[in-house]
């Protein structure tokens, strides 16, 4: 009797960052339910924190792919150094970690292939890491394997960042003044204001580490063999379209739990959550704002103080998640003085929650957001509209996707011009105004099409189908082993 061909087995590394972990998780499970051996590499750092969130006794115990394994999925579960000591504070030092990504990481990435290469079991088959990383292209072709890029942002921010060098020579970025018409020349991409492209192509000075990641990452990201994004076809049909014309490009999205791997639960949190469902169930439906400027980002204390008051001085209940350092490290008492006891009974603060749960309870009426792409996509899967105030990053150009092209949310207003009168006006706006009702009808539209994407016969699985495929059907001499 022939012996069977060994399963495929894949690397999966995402960004040691929780809006990264979030959906390669997901990725791993989808991968490894269609019969793929995944080995998924998490940094010491990430596996501590994770481990101190769900109050595991010992950092060595908690492995978020537990269920999955338990559930009969081939999912190995391997830990490396970012080049940091554990106990190193990387957000007080963002940019000694991005340095250690940078320049670090990599050898630690490259010293776990070779054992793994040496080990007994399938070959690695590919590396599948996030496109943000600066060393992807290159060690797969050490390795003789095929590089995905998985890329966690919306389509039109890579097809941004990889036409880098078309707003270069059109002056709309890297140049002394760049340009302030709209940017009409990247293909697939509709008319974009200068002021929705991501923060780092708003930014004058392009010698900074962030500038250097993002350079180099979409360099290797030119050299990948197949890229998938975590977005829905339907969404961004265009855009995603353009892309293919460049590359194998394959939009699997949305990668988000909610009913998409029945019976598995992986609990990637990096924070202690807090169960909110008691006081959410004891308030109307569709009677709470919920309040959330993600995983990472800060807000500066002037701007928190004018949302603060236009919160409280809004119609609205609200359930608010207030990370401790959400202005700094060393900021205590962002909030105003006087802000708890006015808002008593009408709203809850808690430093983070499993934000999924909350979206998609009968209470919650609308997402206060930064626009992170996590937070929209479960926004819209959840059925919740939005009030859009982007703080960094892409979270500018999602912000563009959401109110003016599809129009389930409403536009805040921009960092350090916030004030606490348009923010009561448009909390009350979102939640009962013309706009909101409106926004309603639209994010039902949108929610429908995640959903149908993902369903059997959906252009996400089967996009995921046709990158199963093509992956299966590579040919390894494309690569050559150095």
């Amino acid at each position: 009797m022939a012996e069977l061909p060994p399963k495929p087995h894949a690397v999966l590394i995402p960004v040691p960052l929780q809006g990264h972990i979030n959906p390669a998780a997901c990725l791993a499970i989808k991968l490894a339910a269609r019969g793929f051996a995944i080995t998924y590499v998490n940094t010491e750092a990430v596996h501590h924190q994770s481990s101190r969130a769900r109050r595991s006794a010992s950092s060595i115990d908690h492995d978020i792919f537990a269920d999955a394994r338990a559930s009969g999925l081939d999912i190995r579960y391997e830990l490396i150094s970012d080049g940091l000591p554990i106990s190193f504070d990387r957000a007080a030092n963002p940019i000694q970690f991005l340095h250690s990504l940078l320049y670090v990481f990599s050898a630690h990435v490259e010293e776990l292939m070779r054992k793994l290469t040496r080990a007994a079991g399938p070959p690695i088959t590919c590396l599948i890491a996030d496109t943000f990383f600066v060393w992807p292209d290159t060690i797969a072709n050490k390795f003789g394997i095929p590089y995905v890029s998985f890329w966690t942002e919306p389509a039109v921010v890579f097809a941004l960042y990889y036409h880098i060098d078309l707003l270069i020579k059109n002056g709309h970025f890297a140049s002394r003044e760049n340009r302030k018409d709209a940017i009409t020349y990247i293909p697939g991409v509709p008319a974009v204001e200068p002021t929705d492209l991501m923060s780092y192509l708003q930014e004058t000075d392009t010698t900074s580490l962030l500038h250097q990641i993002i350079f180099k990452a979409f360099e290797e990201a030119k050299g990948a063999d197949f890229v998938l994004c975590n977005s829905v076809q339907e969404l961004e049909p265009e855009i995603i379209s353009a892309m293919q014309q460049e590359k194998p490009f394959y939009a699997v999205g949305p990668l988000i739990q909610a009913g998409l791997f029945p019976g598995i639960s992986v609990r990637t949190t990096l924070q202690v959550e807090s169960d909110c469902s008691q006081w959410l169930d004891s308030k109307p439906a569709g009677s709470v704002l919920y309040v959330s400027f993600g995983s990472f980002a800060n807000v500066s204390k002037r701007d928190l103080g004018e949302i603060a008051y236009g919160i409280l001085h809004s119609k609205a209940n609200f359930m608010w998640v207030l990370r401790p350092d959400i202005v700094s490290s060393d900021e205590h008492k962002p909030l105003p003085q006087g802000f708890l006891e006015e808002s008593h009974g009408r709203g809850i603060l808690v430093p983070w929650c499993c934000q999924m749960e909350v979206l998609s309870h009968p209470s919650v009426g609308g997402f206060l957001t930064h626009c992170g792409w996590n937070s929209v996509l479960e926004s819209i899967r959840c059925g919740v509209p939005m009030l859009c105030f982007p703080l960094q990053t892409d979270q500018f150009t999602n912000r563009k996707l959401v109110v003016r092209d599809w129009k389930v949310g409403i536009d805040l207003g921009r960092i350090e011009e916030v004030s606490r009168e348009e923010v009561s006006k448009r909390v009350d706006s979102l939640m009962g105004g013309e706009e909101g009702n409106e926004a309603k009808k639209m994010i039902e539209e949108a929610r429908r099409a995640l959903e149908s994407a993902v369903a059997a016969d959906g252009s996400s699985q089967k996009n995921f189908d046709q990158f199963v495929e093509d992956l299966m059907g590579y040919r390894s001499e494309n690569r050559t082993m150095k």
